[in-house]
This record gives C-alpha cells, sequence and structure tokens, in this order.
C-alpha cells in the first residue's frame, strides 16, 4: 500500500471499488464505472470533503485530524457511512496514523485487507477479492458484503 493513496479523510483508496476497477481495467468485463487513481494522486486532496473544507481545499493540511474541528461533522457522517456499509472507519485510520504513524497504518492495512486466498487486496465496498471473487461480481454488479464475509481485525 502507499501513503499517496491515503486521502486527508481517511480513505485507504486503494480499498475502493473505484481505483481497483481503474487499476486492473474491469470495464472490459461489461462494468460501465468511472475509474479513479485516488484523491492525492489525481490532485483533489479529498474529494468528499474538500468542498466544505477550506483547509482541505486549498491543501493547507494533509489529514484531517490536523484540523480543530477534528472530527467535524460531515466526517462523523461519512464515518458512520462506512462502519454501517463497509466494514471500515474513517476516523479509526487517521486516529491510528495520528497515534502510530503513517508506517505502522499502511503494515496494518495490509494485513487486515489482504486476501486470504491470493495475497490480493479486498474491496471495502463489497468485501471481494478482485482477483479471486470476479465472478460473483460479474453475477452480481450490486454485490455487497455478505455478514460472515469481512476483513480479519488486527
Amino acid at each position: 500500500m502507499q501513503e499517496n493513496l491515503i486521502a486527508p479523510c481517511g480513505m485507504n483508496c486503494s480499498l475502493c471499488i473505484t481505483y481497483q476497477f481503474g487499476e486492473n481495467d474491469f470495464n472490459k468485463y461489461g462494468f460501465h464505472r468511472s475509474y479513479c487513481p485516488g484523491c492525492i494522486p489525481r490532485g483533489k486532496n479529498c474529494t468528499y470533503m474538500s468542498d466544505c473544507c477550506e483547509l482541505l481545499g486549498k491543501g493547507k493540511i494533509r489529514f484531517c485530524f490536523e484540523c480543530e474541528a477534528y472530527p467535524c461533522k460531515r466526517l462523523k457522517t461519512l464515518d458512520k457511512r462506512y462502519r454501517t456499509k463497509y466494514h471500515m472507519s474513517m476516523i479509526d485510520n487517521l486516529d491510528y496514523i495520528r497515534d502510530y504513524g503513517m508506517e505502522a497504518f499502511l503494515k496494518n492495512e495490509d494485513i487486515k485487507w489482504k486476501c486470504q486466498e491470493c495475497g490480493g487486496r479486498i474491496c471495502c465496498h463489497n468485501g471481494l477479492c478482485m482477483n479471486c471473487n470476479m465472478d460473483l461480481l460479474l453475477k452480481n454488479k450490486k454485490y455487497r458484503w455478505n455478514a460472515e464475509e469481512s476483513p480479519k481485525k488486527e
């Protein structure tokens, strides 16, 4: 995992379905998704938060935890949705980075989101490894997390 794929809001872009689809050009399988190289690589600082946060929008801070309003209402709303639907937390990610550093965070993420079958990355938006589980996604293009399928917690 790469540091530049960690968005200011705490999203690990390498786990995002639009990043993984672009990385592997999965529209060739009949999907019709836009691809995203990640917030920082595409120069957006944070796609979700920067339109309402001047500090992020102008690139004055790298991570939301550097702001005195952390965690703001918008980040809390995003975090609640991701905790509920996608088995991850932006706030937990940011707290981990703040408390233990980026290197430790990236190592932990690599372990937490590693596919036990092939070593690839699990997608946070559907709980699938795009190497091993493409057949499930091809059968149901709106596939979402199965309650029994979640990345192991460290």
